[in-house]
């Protein structure tokens, strides 16, 4: 009985073992698909610029939506929306063989767009890191379908901070998950302290210049002014409870 026994609680241990090693495999393996690798580079804007030069009738891919593109684009990049119905029947056009060039607004689509040009067979797929932000951040060339400066000026924005309260710009795109999470909370905050602060929302598609201009790179963009004098920032996304906190520091 004793020996059985044994041999049970052996047999168990041996199981429980497999099953570890099977599992930790699984792991291993299902992260290393979560980054497309094997012909495919993301690049900083100056190496995205290199390479464009370097490389003969380069295919640059837009996969931001119509609208965006229309207010500004790399040069001679062509507009496939990621989130449009026809994405992949467009890109099933291009040439897998030659290399593309591919970038959004920060990085979030061309990520994801990356990784399906390569379950398409693409060999060489060069992203832009950071997306047309950072690019328009270090000063690249681009070019749109309006002559143009898009959306309020400096000046107007300088005018908007004259104010005996506290303000809080919440910079913002429509087609951003985190700014429209934030959403909600900055509504709630601006009516709980409308006599402290006023917040306003500026939408950085409609005001790529302004944007440019006070040298903002990423989405949401919060930027809070006294005085006229800027006192806090944040970027990315953060909640009611962490907004709140640091605007009662002033």
């Amino acid at each position: 009985m004793l020996k059985k026994q044994t041999n049970y609680t052996l047999t168990m241990k041996h199981y429980f073992s497999i099953s570890l090693i099977t599992l930790t495999l699984l792991f291993i393996f299902s992260c290393s698909n979560t980054e497309p690798t094997k012909g495919y580079a993301l690049l900083s804007p100056a190496e995205f610029s290199s390479t464009i030069q370097k490389t003969a009738d380069a295919t640059i891919i837009d996969v931001r939506t119509p609208e965006e593109y229309a207010n500004g684009h790399l040069i001679h990049a062509k507009n496939i929306n990621w989130n449009g119905s026809d994405f992949e029947k467009q890109i099933s056009l291009l040439d897998t063989s030659k290399p593309v060039f591919i970038y959004c607004l920060s990085g979030g689509r061309s990520s994801e767009a990356a990784r399906k040009l390569i379950s398409m067979g693409f060999s060489k797929i060069y992203e832009l890191d950071g997306g047309i932000l950072k690019w328009r951040s270090a000063e690249f060339p681009e070019t749109n379908t309006k002559d143009t400066a898009i959306g309020m000026s400096k000046q107007e924005f300088d005018a908007l901070l004259v104010s005996d309260k506290l303000i809080l710009i919440d910079f913002y795109a429509s087609w951003c998950a985190p700014c429209k999470k934030m959403e909600s909370d900055l509504k709630e905050l601006a009516e709980e302290m409308k006599n402290e602060i006023t917040i306003l929302r500026i939408d950085a598609d409609e005001n790529q210049t302004l944007f440019k201009e006070l040298q903002l790179e990423t989405l949401p963009t919060l930027l809070l002014y006294k005085n006229n004098d800027l006192v806090w920032s944040h970027v990315g996304y953060i909640n009611k409870e962490g907004i709140s906190e640091n605007l009662k520091k002033f």
